[in-house]
Parts: C-alpha cells; sequence; structure tokens
C-alpha cells in the first residue's frame, strides 16, 4: 500500500524540482575609470547545467570593447540520469497501482507478476541508490562552478587589482537541495519495498512450508527423541496393564472357564496338581494332594 501510495508522489517530486530548476546569478565591475563600469551582469542557467554553453558580456575596463566569458562545466550527464530514473519509476509505479487495484487475480497467476515486480523493484532501488549519490556529488560541484566568486574569476577586469568586482546576487539552491533528498528518499521507499514484494512471490511460501534446520538443530532433534524412546522402554511391565485390559475386558470370562476346564482335565489324569490361576495373580490349592507343579502367573492384559 506504501507503495502505491507514496512511490509515485515522491517520484514526481524529485524529477519535477530537478528538471524544472533555472538559477539566476548577478555580479558588479567596477572599473577604476568608471566609465566602462557594469554593475548589474546577469547569469542564467538552467536545466540540464551545460555550463560550457552559457555565457555572458563582461567590460575589460580598457576602452570600450566587451569581453564573451563562458562558464566551466557539464553537468548534464548525472541531471537527466537522475531525471530519467524519476520519470521511469513514476511511470512503472502508476503500471503497477493499475495492476494491483484492477488485475489482482492475473498478477497473481502463476507467480510471474510478484517475480517481475520483484526484480524490477530490486532494479529500481539501485537505480535510485546510484542516481541519487551521483546527482548529490554532480550538485556539490555545480554550486562551486556556479559561485559569484568562481565566476568574477573568469572575468579579465577582475584579474587587475585596480578593479574592484563583488556579487550583487547568489543562486537559490533551495529546490535542487529538495531533489537530491527526494531522491534519497526514493531510495529508501523502494529498497523498504524489496521486502514486501518478496513475500507475494512463492520463494518466501516455499522457505514458510520447508523450514531449513541446522545441523545442530538436528542433533538435538535426534537426541529428544532418542531418550524418549529410551525413557518409554524403561517403564515397569505395569503400566501397561490398565489401557489393555480395559480393552480385553469382554473376553476375560471366556479366558477364566478355558484355564479351570484344563486344570481339571489334567487332575484327573494324573497325580500332579495344577495351580489354579487367575488373571493378574497366583493362586495354589493347598488341599490338592501330590506334588506341587509350577506357578503360572498369568497377567492382565
Amino acid at each position: 500500500m506504501c507503495m502505491v501510495i507514496f512511490a509515485p508522489i515522491f517520484a514526481i517530486c524529485a524529477f519535477a524540482t530537478c528538471g524544472g530548476y533555472s538559477g539566476h546569478l548577478q555580479v558588479k565591475v567596477d572599473c577604476a575609470g568608471r566609465k566602462q563600469s557594469n554593475l548589474s551582469i546577469n547569469v542564467d542557467f538552467a536545466y540540464p547545467f551545460r555550463l560550457h554553453q552559457v555565457h555572458f558580456k563582461a567590460p575589460l575596463c580598457d576602452g570600450n570593447s566587451e569581453e564573451v566569458v563562458f562558464l566551466d562545466g557539464d553537468f548534464s550527464t548525472a541531471a537527466e540520469f537522475f531525471l530519467t530514473v524519476g520519470v521511469f519509476a513514476f511511470l512503472y509505479s502508476l503500471l503497477a497501482t493499475v495492476v494491483y487495484i484492477f488485475y489482482q487475480n492475473k498478477y497473481l497467476k502463476n507467480n510471474r507478476g510478484p517475480h517481475v515486480d520483484f526484480f524490477v523493484t530490486v532494479l529500481f532501488s539501485l537505480l535510485w541508490m546510484v542516481s541519487s549519490c551521483f546527482w548529490a556529488k554532480t550538485l556539490a560541484d555545480l554550486k562551486a562552478s556556479t559561485s559569484p566568486t568562481q565566476v568574477l574569476l573568469l572575468i579579465s577586469a577582475c584579474r587587475a587589482p585596480k578593479n574592484t568586482c563583488s556579487a550583487a546576487q547568489e543562486p537559490v539552491w533551495s529546490r535542487l537541495n529538495t531533489s537530491a533528498v527526494f531522491g534519497f528518499v526514493n531510495v529508501i521507499l523502494w529498497s523498504g519495498n524489496i521486502w514486501f514484494v518478496f513475500k507475494e512471490t512463492g520463494w518466501y511460501k516455499t522457505g514458510q512450508r520447508y523450514p531449513i534446520r541446522s545441523a545442530s538443530g538436528k542433533r538435538s532433534s535426534e537426541m529428544r527423541q532418542r531418550l524418549y524412546s529410551e525413557s518409554s522402554f524403561e517403564q515397569p511391565e505395569e503400566s501397561f496393564g490398565p489401557s489393555l485390559q480395559d480393552a480385553l475386558s469382554p473376553s476375560n470370562g471366556d479366558f477364566t472357564k478355558q484355564v479351570h476346564r484344563q486344570a481339571s482335565v489334567n487332575q484327573s489324569q494324573g497325580n500332579l496338581s495344577l495351580p489354579q490361576t487367575y488373571l493378574g495373580r497366583t493362586f495354589m490349592n493347598e488341599n490338592q494332594g501330590g506334588s506341587r507343579g509350577p506357578r503360572i502367573f498369568v497377567n492382565d492384559i
């Protein structure tokens, strides 16, 4: 949502403050004879800041002649690059806004839309960073080249100690300073939007569905499973009784009858007496004669 609302606005502010700028400065040349003095020499420059094409006329102070003076420097590359990035970022943010609002289903189909949006967002983040840094450095050089002190050094009459030269008006740089600030604001905005676009791609969803565990995490998990299995095997057999006894309780009566029947048959066939056995305990009939047989333990299961 931040991308939809603020990206077009800050992009417009960035390239509009840079592309529509025009600067003005004024210097004074006071010749010693005061006949050729020019106290209002105006110098105008504007975007794209090709200063080597900007010229003005200044008196020579040695007659009625004048000279044509050109400024130094060409700063069009950084300015045009910064403005181009701003325009394309504005157009793409408008297109993304339309797609987000009216074509959401097609945008999410097969994850092609989020993937393209992710790569374009990363690209514009890098372009904003490069262009903003380049423009900030160029702006500092532009200020130095158009300062009245530097312009006066280009005038021949100002090099003579008998003449007096001074600055009448300096350029106003607040607009270009604002453009540089908006450039870095766009860097923060587009870089922060990378995370939100990444969440829409399938890569983020795949990472959430199949988390990657480290080697230490795997070893700790295996150790917990081993300790749990060993502790469960060390439990006494009585702990298994209640649950299994409840499961087999309907068949206890039949099983007891079979044990009594088998014991009576064995007693009728020989002198050896067998114990009477019940589920969960062993009972010996001491009144029966003969030798005692082995004890039979039948646990309740």
